[in-house]
């Protein structure tokens, strides 16, 4: 078998809805591994279906996002979990990853990473949140609305399951 560094063309699946140094710190390490990026991103449909919701930034969005990237060289649509026949389709080597894949992918074809701790694209929306409530509940000494917003953020919370 090959060496990784001599590898032309490496796949990395990515939903990328909030785009943060996580994301980018994998991209890179992908890169480092084999020069060519080739970033599979899910759809707005394999989000919506798999995750319950649609993404903040559309697919198109994101792939713009992908695509001003250094260390990315392409962006094609993928679905939510890839296998070797999509690898090969895109003629890609490797399968660069977090440590927490789920893909059909046999472990001689898969570089796995571990993730960035303490980020993620979940983490962003509990935060953004927080701020939320933070910003309009300043300076206003109604307890009835605050109860009221503190309310409607937890059930938005729990619905992107964030707690």
């Amino acid at each position: 078998m090959e060496s990784v560094q001599a590898v032309k063309r490496i796949m990395v699946d990515m939903s990328m809805t909030l785009m943060h140094h996580g994301h980018i710190r994998l991209l890179r390490r992908a890169w480092e591994t084999g020069h060519h990026v080739v970033v599979a991103l899910t759809t707005d449909k394999e989000i919506l279906s798999y995750k319950g919701y649609t993404p903040e930034l559309s697919y198109d969005q994101r792939k713009e996002v992908l695509e001003g990237i250094k260390y990315v060289h392409e962006v094609v649509p993928s679905p939510w979990l890839i296998d070797e026949a999509f690898m090969d389709k895109h003629q890609c080597d490797y399968l660069v990853h977090g440590h927490d894949n789920f893909n059909h992918v046999r472990a001689e074809r898969l570089v796995l990473f571990p993730r960035t701790e303490g980020i993620s694209s979940s983490d962003i929306r509990r935060r953004v949140l927080d701020c939320l409530i933070a910003v309009n509940l300043k300076n206003k000494t109604d307890s009835r609305s605050d109860k009221l917003a503190r309310a409607l953020i937890d059930v938005m919370k729990s619905e992107f399951n964030l707690k």
